[in-house]
């Protein structure tokens, strides 16, 4: 009761802003508009590091409302000063603009649970590593410094000694064993690892060299797998001293201990703490049931990111500023310097909007189509904010579901010339000109977006003309035939044949999908469209029942190079399109469950393993880069449309505010423009 008090006042009043850099030590603070652009990397400093290129000594500062912050955390105890909090060699973050003023609550909006929450998980997400803002360089972030040995099979992590997680327990080694050996590769919590987790389809294994060292041992050379770890939401580790008392196979009391808690056995609690996909933003069981956990030594679930979940309903999620967050400004405060993350959850896009246009969000970009852009622009100066239209990585997409549970509707989606059909019926310029006002550029889907050299021009083009002739004729040949004389085709056997386009703005603009719907009427294949919640669409993707998948998708070659899911049945995750499930199924089980796959399936997989092999930029990396993302074009299994920016909304009380250099999940969103140095001047 008492911290839902605290948490109405804090929501309904104005916090009280206080000017870190007057609690700052003997260094005075740099600023990248200073001219201060960082150490070994862009926009950071070791501590040893900034020390001796500032000649100065570093004294550490706190968020004066530290304590009442700490209090808000489920049992969390009292702390300790900032400097026993803080790794012994924090990281020094080295702002945009300014060194910022402690205090205030951010405020954003997002579809729902897993449905549009990665704005705001990628403004507190950490991992070992991470992409710097100029999205070349990748960077040490949780880990103090990496190295690969010669031939790229052992990839080794210095941590950072002292660092501690959330509720003061320290961080080492063994919880990045602990999450990949005990937790990604353990059966009864995931049935299939994940592919970006593999190398060429077998595991790494890790190896605790001691508490501040960890090296993954690779079963053969995959220089990708460190972009995967700079920007995968699946966080390379994972509380060890919290999880292992419900792991059966760690702990003989695991049972019991999930029991005692509600739950079914200690797979069950696991599987809530943590989930079968390591999404890292699912609802705490303990915040759902504060009852149970009254007198667990450890209430909160323990992180590393820069804020953690205090609060958790049907509405939203509150969440407080980690008091052993590792990263400090170059004056010595520890970051971040804003207090309190509001999320609120609404699925209607167009109240969303109506929001953004009052000013009352302070961040927003997924979800936010280039439709809305007219709308946002119109009421920035009256809404106190600004909109910055940035490139994205990739297009929005269509794909047919080729292992459809209705046989006929499998064999005709199967069907390449089908495929080939609907991209040359779509008329990508009038997309372009009518949902992305002439801002994109047509391209078709090769598998890595944006395309590298080695993908030709006629590839980025391929049968991306329209040619409604060649595209009825294509059909005939196939079958499709109106044979009813209603202006609507019928499969082959005479039944009657629609396709339904579910979509989601979160994915995917309204405008586009409703002009392709038409193109495909036009050529005779009755196709219907209707807009769902994201949580409804991946619903029914992950039940293979989807006609179409039509949702945003781009992978630039860095992460391509790490994560094979583009070119390995289902062809993509929870997130995207899996239009291949029962492929998948077929092989993941050995022949006994799914549906066979074609042979170019099997040749695809081997390419991608090939190209992962060698390291980016050598003459064999082009080569299979070539050959695979050739094949996949050429069997026109996803259909690409139109490469469009998209806008970037923020409220001018957001400072430290970078411009992107791409609005786009592909590198977590604003996880490379370090918004743990944002501040709210106000």
């Amino acid at each position: 009761m008492f911290k839902k008090l605290f948490l109405a006042l804090v929501f309904s009043s104005a916090t009280v802003l206080w000017s870190a850099s007057s609690y700052a030590g003997a260094c005075s603070g740099s600023t990248m508009s200073d001219g201060h652009k960082g150490g070994q990397y862009p926009q950071q400093y070791e501590l040893s590091e900034y020390e001796s290129a500032a000649g100065c000594t570093m004294g550490f500062s706190e968020n004066p409302n530290i304590a009442s912050i700490n209090a808000t955390i489920q049992g969390n105890k009292g702390l300790a000063g900032v400097a026993d909090r803080l790794p012994d060699e924090p990281l020094v973050v080295v702002p945009y603009d300014s060194i910022g003023s402690y205090g205030g609550t951010i405020n954003f909006l997002s579809n729902a649970t897993e449905a549009g929450t990665s704005d705001m998980l990628s403004t507190r997400h950490v991992n070992l590593v991470r992409f710097a803002d100029d999205l070349a360089t990748i960077v040490p972030n949780v880990a103090k410094a990496y190295s690969w040995n010669d031939d790229f099979t052992e990839l080794t992590f210095t941590l950072r000694k002292g660092h501690r997680w959330s509720n003061g327990e320290p961080f080492t080694a063994r919880d990045v064993e602990f999450w990949y050996e005990d937790l990604m590769m353990n059966a009864n919590i995931r049935e299939k690892p994940y592919g970006y987790l593999l190398v060429g389809g077998k595991p790494m294994t890790v190896d605790v060299l001691d508490d501040v060292t960890a090296r993954f041992n690779l079963p053969s050379p995959m220089p990708g797998v460190l972009a995967t770890l700079a920007t995968s939401y699946n966080q390379a580790f994972m509380p060890a001293h919290f999880l292992e008392q419900f792991h059966p196979e760690i702990d003989s009391n695991a049972d019991a201990n999930a029991q005692a808690l509600g739950f079914e056995n200690g797979w069950d609690a696991l599987a809530a703490y943590y989930g079968n996909s390591g999404w890292t933003d699912t609802p705490t069981p303990m915040l759902r049931n504060p009852d149970l956990v009254a007198g667990l030594e450890y209430a909160a679930y323990p992180s590393l990111e820069a804020y953690m979940t205090i609060e958790d309903t049907t509405e939203g999620r509150v969440y407080a500023a980690n008091p052993y967050f590792f990263q400090v400004d170059t004056a010595g405060n520890q970051l971040p310097y804003i207090d309190y993350q509001n999320e609120r959850y609404i699925n209607e896009n167009e109240i969303r909007l109506l929001k953004l246009v009052n000013g009352e969000v302070d961040y927003k970009s997924q979800s936010v189509q280039l439709e809305s852009a007219p709308q946002l622009l119109d009421g920035a100066e009256k809404g106190g904010y600004s909109i910055q239209i940035n490139p994205g990585c990739g297009a929005a997409l269509f794909s047919f579901n080729v292992t459809h549970p209705d046989m006929e509707k499998r064999s005709v989606y199967g069907d390449i010339r089908f495929r080939q059909a609907m991209s040359m019926a779509m008329n990508r310029d009038e997309i372009n000109d009518v949902a992305y006002y002439g801002m994109g550029t047509v391209e078709q889907y090769t598998g890595i977006s944006p395309a590298p050299d080695f993908v030709s021009d006629d590839m980025r083009n391929y049968m991306t003309q329209y040619d409604p002739d060649a595209a009825n004729a294509l059909l005939d040949e196939i079958g499709l035939a109106d044979t009813d004389g209603d202006g609507f085709r019928e499969l082959p056997s005479g039944a009657p044949f629609a396709m339904n386009i579910d979509y989601a703005t979160q994915g995917i603009g309204g405008v586009e999908v409703e002009l392709v719907a038409r193109h495909w009427n036009d050529v005779g294949i009755k196709t219907a469209f209707k807009e769902v919640t994201p949580d409804e669409y991946r619903g029914s993707q992950s039940s293979n029942a989807l006609d179409v998948h039509a949702w945003d998708k781009g992978h630039p070659l860095a992460i391509v190079a790490g994560n094979p899911e583009n070119f390995k049945p289902p062809f993509g995750n929870y997130f995207s399109h899996t239009q291949g499930m029962l492929w998948a199924a077929y092989i993941d089980s050995g022949g006994s469950d799914g549906v066979e796959p074609p042979a170019w399936v099997y040749e695809l997989s081997d390419a991608i393993d090939q190209f992962q092999s060698y390291a980016l930029g050598t003459p064999e990396s082009a080569e299979w880069g070539k050959k695979m993302t050739t094949m996949i074009t050429e069997q026109s299994l996803l259909l690409g449309t139109v490469k469009a920016p998209f806008p970037t909304y923020h409220r001018n009380a957001l400072k430290n505010f970078a411009q992107f250099k791409t609005t786009s999940y592909e590198y977590y969103r604003t996880y490379p423009y370090l918004p743990t140095q944002w501040w709210l001047d106000e």
